[in-house]
């Protein structure tokens, strides 16, 4: 369904195992802020109400979206992170920019992913324009960020 039909926060999380010795990484890019800071706090509070202990989340900021891979490539890495959520935006301009960076840091998102077997998650908005990217950012089609932590939890649960 497309999102625009669809309100982003309407996840059910019905996760058998306890979170609260999970640790989660958080990948913020400071690019599009505004956005990317309610991203954080919708995939924030979701770990958080799903039973995840707030000292085992772990947020690393980076510039942009195009950082991304790198910082999640640096989150996966570590031992003892067991899942890493990576939230950005990219709002379409005039030129084809939009298009090389959405489909590197997508590449790069899924390659981090299969190269630590763990979950690296896409929490990453690409829009037409900054009212798209707010309606999905906590406005009337809920919030990218709450889904992107409700599929890192459940990608644990698969695993375990």
């Amino acid at each position: 369904m497309a999102s625009s039909e669809k309100n982003l926060s309407d996840v059910s999380i019905n996760q058998s195992q306890d979170l609260s010795r999970n640790k989660f990484g958080i990948v913020v890019a400071e690019w599009n802020e505004q956005v990317t800071e309610s991203l954080y706090s919708g995939a924030y509070q979701t770990l958080t109400n799903a039973g995840a202990s707030r000292d085992n989340i772990e947020r690393m900021n980076v510039p942009g979206t195009f950082e991304l891979s790198l910082g999640g490539q640096w989150m996966a890495e570590r031992s003892d992170i067991d899942a890493v959520i990576c939230l950005g935006c990219v709002i379409q301009g005039e030129t084809r920019h939009f298009d090389f960076i959405c489909e590197a840091v997508a590449n790069g998102i899924t390659n981090v992913s299969l190269k630590y077997n763990k979950p690296v998650i896409f929490g990453v908005l690409t829009t037409d324009n900054m009212k798209q990217a707010l309606d999905r950012a906590g406005g009337k089609h809920g919030n990218k960020g709450d889904e992107a932590a409700a599929t890192a939890i459940k990608m644990l649960e698969v695993k375990f």
